[in-house]
């Protein structure tokens, strides 16, 4: 019988890569989202459904030998204040307890719990997991609360390991992910301001590879940080002018002053416009903490060889100025910024 793998959250952006890099090995997949399938791979077997809708869940991991748990909600901001906690949180412990005792299953984390700001200057590797009071936020405390679900079920015996992508840009970002959004923010010239940080950024379909590697080769109960290459924000604008000719933003926002200003977004987010604010208290915690990272034991272990980030970014700005984004398509916050406006 061929081997069955499934993706959650196959549709959305390193999803879709996933789902055709582990294709591309000769093995069947099985997509569990609710979301679009635009653009997902033909060759794969599509189901609607949440990862927290039991029925669905339960029928979606009959036959399947690997999981590579992707399905989440990435935004810093919710109308609902419960909504992060349930689907990170809560959709992880029940896909751990619905999957198959004998399958792998691969959770995909992020970078952002590792940045707890308790750290000196050296880079971020992959180690133990930080503690919760060390969160920058409710996303990240969701996600934190998701990898001890997995690292728990790793210590009672099930086959689970972790991956924690950095930030993946390219195309074909349908769903606006927060590398996507500040992007386009900064190619449609909606801020003179920018929070100077670093960021990890790497091609979305090395992303995709690593998971794939990770899902092959991995050691239960390990982390690995897939990265790309460590970019100074101010730095990508200067490569996002000299690659486009526009001009980009110049002046760098102290962090207390865009604090200030996430503040004031979110209260009236919260209490007026009930729409994502242009900044969150979250994004300018993790923007503050931001560091490099070293993704050097997924390329021991693994044999994991990200590209240079710049085919990645040139193509990503292509489609975007391509596909004209309008400001209702930005509006969700940029995690790795901290600020928009």
């Amino acid at each position: 019988m061929t081997a069955v793998d499934l993706v959650t959250g196959g549709c959305g952006f390193i999803g879709r890569h996933l789902v055709q890099s582990i294709i591309a090995t000769g093995r069947s997949v099985r997509v569990l989202d609710c979301g679009d399938p635009r653009g997902l791979s033909a060759d794969a077997e599509y189901r609607r459904g949440s990862i927290l809708d039991a029925a669905a869940l339960s029928s979606a991991m009959v036959g399947i030998a690997r999981v590579y748990h992707l399905a989440g909600d990435a935004h810093l901001w919710a109308p609902e204040r419960g909504a992060l906690a349930r689907v990170n949180a809560e959709g992880t412990e029940r896909l751990l307890a619905a999957a198959p005792p004998a399958a792998r299953v691969v959770h995909c984390s992020t970078e952002a719990v590792l940045l707890t700001g308790f750290r000196d200057a050296a880079r971020v590797r992959d180690g133990d997991l930080p503690s919760l009071d060390r969160m920058a936020g409710p996303y990240t405390r969701s996600k934190c609360l998701a990898e001890q679900a997995a690292f728990a079920a790793a210590q009672a015996g099930r086959d689970v390991v972790i991956a924690s992508p950095t930030v993946p840009i390219g195309p074909d970002d349908w769903n606006m992910t927060p590398p996507a959004a500040m992007l386009a923010l900064f190619l449609t010239g909606q801020t003179p301001f920018f929070l100077d940080c670093t960021l990890n950024l790497v091609d979305v379909r090395d992303v995709a590879e690593g998971l794939r590697l990770v899902g092959e080769k991995g050691q239960a109960g390990q982390r690995y940080v897939l990265g790309g290459e460590n970019v100074p924000l101010r730095q990508l604008l200067s490569r996002l002018e000299r690659m486009t000719g526009r001009r980009m933003p110049s002046m760098a926002l102290p962090g207390s002053l865009a604090m200030a200003v996430a503040i004031v977004a979110e209260w009236f987010a919260d209490h007026i416009s009930h729409r994502s604010p242009v900044a969150v208290r979250e994004g300018v915690r993790l923007a503050l903490r931001s560091t490099p990272f070293d993704h050097s034991k997924a390329r021991r272990e693994l044999g994991y060889e990200p590209r240079p980030i710049d085919e990645a970014l040139a193509l990503a700005v292509a489609w975007l100025t391509e596909r004209s984004v309008p400001r209702a398509d930005v509006a969700a916050p940029a995690r790795s910024t901290g600020f928009a406006s």
